[in-house]
């Protein structure tokens, strides 16, 4: 499903949070989630990412600020706008001594849903949990009890699901069925947003990415226009004897001799024209430098996420 840009499904405008003991958590966060889409919200610990969730879904307060999800004031119409908002949290807790039928079934009815049996069976046989749904949750794996809280969230069918580190603590194999189901979910219509530390699962399915450091969003952005914008490349050569030092020819290039000379890498951002590439190349036979084998490599989304991090915010501005 292609996300609607012109009506964005979450608008977050002026959104502070300051704690007893004058903390700033948040610091005048303005976000607008596009329906249909999947919004990736990277940040070191501490960042801020699970108290912007917390304040959209309506369980904490912000200190100033206003949202609306779904058209929905989450302050003057909270009822309306959490009903629209499924939520998995980072940590495990449900009522250990209930089946995952009646858990799932109950998740459903707090929010004035009519039975419906069919869609929860369809749920946890999404989640793989069909087998397990006469089991006490208190008798599940740790991963089972990870699908219980996402069949919980989707039990009152919502159309934004927020995914608060949903790979913590999981094995491969749910991480890579949970993005399955994302996807599906999205082609579906629901729009999700999901915080996490593992880069790879932002890289692999976000259509955007935003980073928040230190309570402030230092950058929102399409993720394949980041990665280009951001984003470093290097052209790798092998060379076929190797060199002490670079010609005085050469000292305009971003080159460095690697591996004892045996390597010359050169540097150049994604943004820039590669027809670079060929120059260099001509310039190197000009100096009588060949080379045996050449490789290219580009930044990835966790070298991006470290150096926005790790800049001054001036810089980042």
């Amino acid at each position: 499903m292609t996300s609607d840009n012109t009506n964005p499904i979450i608008f977050v405008r002026g959104i502070n949070k300051t704690y007893s003991g004058g903390f700033q958590a948040l610091k005048n966060i303005n976000l607008d989630i596009k329906r249909g889409e999947i919004f990736a919200l990277l940040g070191p610990n501490g960042a801020g990412k699970t108290t912007l969730i917390s304040i959209i879904c309506g369980i904490v307060n912000a200190t100033s600020g206003t949202i609306t999800a779904d058209g929905h004031d989450t302050v003057r119409d909270y009822r309306a706008a959490r009903a629209s908002i499924g939520l998995v949290p980072q940590e495990l807790h449900t009522d250990a001594f209930e089946s995952v039928w009646a858990t799932v079934k109950f998740s459903r009815g707090l929010f004035g849903k009519a039975p419906n049996a069919a869609y929860l069976e369809k749920v946890l046989r999404d989640l793989s949990l069909w087998d397990k749904r006469n089991q006490k949750i208190k008798d599940l794996s740790g991963g089972m009890k990870r699908r219980v809280l996402i069949a919980k969230a989707l039990a009152h069918e919502p159309t934004i699901l927020f995914l608060d580190e949903p790979s913590a603590g999981v094995d491969v194999e749910l991480r890579h069925d949970m993005w399955r189901m994302v996807r599906e979910l999205r082609a579906q219509g629901t729009t999700i947003i999901l915080t996490t530390h593992y880069i790879e699962e932002a890289e692999e399915m976000a259509d955007r990415i935003g980073v928040i450091d230190k309570g402030e969003l230092i950058v929102v952005e399409d993720k394949a226009r980041l990665m280009r914008k951001l984003g470093k490349k290097q052209l790798t050569l092998v060379l076929r004897k190797p060199m002490t030092s670079l010609p005085a020819g050469l000292n305009a290039w971003p080159l460095t001799l690697s591996d004892n000379g045996h390597t010359l890498i050169y540097s150049f951002d994604s943004q820039k024209e590669e027809s670079g590439i060929a120059e260099l190349l001509r310039t190197l036979s000009e100096h009588g430098i060949d080379f045996k084998d050449l490789r290219s490599t580009e930044s990835s989304l966790e070298d991006i996420f470290v150096s926005l991090v790790h800049k001054p915010t001036e810089t980042q501005e």
